[in-house]
This record gives structure tokens, C-alpha cells and sequence, in this order.
């Protein structure tokens, strides 16, 4: 029996020989298939990074990455995503992917040329960073990429894009990230001396674990229950925290954030706390009763102006009269002499 090409000089540990030979049959059996499959439809064979090529391709070239892929990640889940652009794309397309756990990514784009697909040039990049061993194949006049990897850590979350240049360059970016965490936006307003409650929940998912930080500017202190006894951490389920702050101070007061743990990093959202003294809301009340008893000391005053400056006027007017009365009483007087001494004269 002779030994098919690629098996002779197996070696290596005893646990390792079997996923060799495997591998090697598998090749072997590929390789063979593709130099028998000669006739059929035309099309673009797959090729590894930079310009895309046509013509076939070997097989070998994408198995040591799926092998490993498949071995060592096979419970993963996988999340397939993909995006399609044009030589019309004015702005890049990008796509918002969240992610909670460990997955098993595989990244499509795709790209119709006006042109000869083989002057496309086609790249991948995680951030400012250059990747390798992603597959390209074409089909006419779209052209497509593939990027396969594992997200298992915080560090391989991030953008990863591909590039497409021919007269001008064509972008598509997916955007990797955790779940966010949901709260109240507008200020929670108290009072002092009462309880409140502050709310976290992640819809959807579920937490590692969840933290409460307080902050009074721009350092974050993390609540500990076990030290003060006025505040208390529940939470009915996974994705929900609840903070209770008991018998209010102005001192409370604040931004207090929750930070949700997952897997693949950290997602956080803050609440804002105001805390009032009950005389806040008595403040209008006192503003209203002092413009009020103003507007009544006014009244008052014009009011006893004006009785003050009536009685004026009349005891002006009583002083005119009397002394017309004194007038007339003396003129009645003078007008009587002379009659009294004309009737003396006529008597005598």
C-alpha cells in the first residue's frame, strides 16, 4: 500500500499524531477534488490579503486558522455580520455590534466595482493596526472579503474595517461593543431626612457584577455598604441594581454611577442626586407673603396720605370761613355806626 503524498514522516507525540493525520487526509482529499473539478462555472477562486486575484486558490491556505478556530473555540457561538458598499458610497457605512460574552466573529463585506475587480485593492484593519489572513473572492463585478476571529477579552474588542481602494476608498466599519446600561436621566430631586432609590438595568443581558461609585467631582468612590450602614445594594434580578440611600444629608448629593462587569469589559451610566432642605419649597411662599405685605404697607401709607392730606384741607377751608365770618361781623359793625349817628342828628 503506497502512502499518500504528505503523510510520510509523521511525527511528534502520540496525542498529537491523530489530528495530523486527519489534517493531512482532509488536505489531501481537497487537493484532489480541486485538480479533478476542472470544468463547471467560472468564477473567482478565494485568496489571502491584499489585491484580489482570480484563479483558484489551494485549499491549504484557509485550514490551519478554521482548524484552530473549530478546535479550540467549538463552543462558542458564532456571530456572522456583514456590509455592502459601492464605488456611490459617499460616507462609510458603519454597524454597531453588541457583544456580552466570548463569540466566535465572522465579518463579510461587500463590494461592487465598476471596474476590473482585479485593481480593487482590499484591506483590513482593527483601529490604526494592519491584519492578516482574511480571504478574498470575487463573482463578476462584486467582490467579497472575509475576516475571521474569536473575541475572548476586553483588548480584542474595538473597530475592525475593511477597505476597498480603487479610484477612491470605501470603508465599512463594525463597531464592537458591550451592552449599555440603562438609567434615569433627569435629576432625582429629595429632600433631607428622606429614603430614595436609585435604579441601573441592562436590558437583555446579564451583568458579571454590578458596582455603585459616588462622586462629588471628579473622583469616583466606590459605596461600601459593610462601612455605612445608610446605604443598601439589592437587586431583584441579574440585570437590575437598586441603590437605597437612607435619612438624607445635603452631603449626599451628587453624580452616583453604576458600572455593569462583563465578560468583554466594563459598561457604566450616571445618576444625578439633588437634595433639597424643606425650606426650598417654602422660599416662593416667603417671597409671595413678603410682596404681599409690602404691597399692603403701601396701600397703607398712600391710603394715610391721603386722609392726612384731606384733613388738611379741610381745616384750611374751616379757618376761611370763620374769618369770613369775622369779616362780615366786623363790616356789619362799621355799616351801623354811621346809621347811629345819622339818627342822632335827625333827633336832635
Amino acid at each position: 500500500m503506497r502512502a499518500l503524498p504528505g503523510l510520510r514522516g509523521l511525527r511528534g507525540p502520540p496525542s498529537l499524531q491523530l489530528p495530523l493525520l486527519l489534517l493531512c487526509l482532509l488536505a489531501a482529499v481537497r487537493r484532489g477534488w480541486a485538480d479533478g473539478n476542472t470544468t463547471g462555472a467560472k468564477a473567482t477562486g478565494p485568496s489571502w490579503g491584499g489585491r484580489a486575484r482570480l484563479g483558484p486558490a489551494s485549499p491549504l491556505t484557509t485550514l490551519p486558522i478554521r482548524e484552530e478556530m473549530m478546535t479550540k473555540y467549538s463552543n462558542l457561538s458564532l456571530e456572522s455580520h456583514n456590509i455592502s458598499l459601492t464605488e456611490q458610497s459617499s460616507v462609510p457605512v458603519e454597524k454597531n455590534i453588541t457583544l456580552e460574552r466570548p463569540s466566535r466573529i465572522e465579518l463579510t463585506c461587500n463590494f461592487t466595482a465598476s471596474g476590473d475587480v482585479n485593481s480593487v485593492n482590499v484591506t483590513w484593519k482593527k483601529g490604526d493596526e494592519q491584519l492578516t489572513n482574511y480571504c478574498i473572492n470575487a463573482t463578476g463585478k462584486n467582490l467579497y472579503t472575509q475576516y475571521m476571529f474569536t473575541i475572548i477579552n476586553s483588548n480584542q474588542m474595538g473597530n475592525y474595517s475593511c477597505f476597498f481602494e480603487e479610484e477612491k476608498k470605501q470603508r465599512g466599519t463594525f463597531n464592537f461593543r458591550v451592552p449599555e446600561v440603562q438609567g434615569k436621566n433627569k435629576p432625582l430631586v429629595t429632600y433631607v431626612g428622606d429614603s430614595t432609590v436609585l435604579i441601573c438595568k441592562c436590558q437583555h443581558c446579564s451583568p458579571l457584577n454590578w458596582t455603585w461609585y459616588s462622586s462629588n467631582g471628579s473622583i469616583q468612590v466606590p459605596v461600601d455598604v459593610h462601612v455605612n450602614d445608610k446605604y443598601a445594594i439589592n437587586g431583584t434580578n441579574a440585570n437590575e441594581t437598586r441603590l437605597k440611600i437612607m435619612q438624607l444629608s445635603e452631603d449626599d448629593k451628587g453624580s452616583y454611577w453604576c458600572h455593569a462587569v462583563f465578560q468583554l469589559g466594563e459598561s457604566q451610566m450616571h445618576v444625578e442626586l439633588v437634595v433639597l432642605s424643606y425650606l426650598v419649597p417654602l422660599k416662593p411662599f416667603l417671597g409671595i407673603v413678603v410682596e404681599v405685605i409690602i404691597l399692603v404697607a403701601i396701600i397703607l401709607f398712600c391710603e394715610m396720605y391721603t386722609q392726612k392730606k384731606k384733613m388738611h384741607t379741610d381745616d384750611g377751608k374751616e379757618f376761611e370761613q370763620v374769618e369770613q365770618l369775622k369779616s362780615d361781623d366786623s363790616n356789619g359793625v362799621e355799616n351801623n355806626a354811621p346809621r347811629h349817628r345819622k339818627s342822632e342828628s335827625v333827633s336832635q
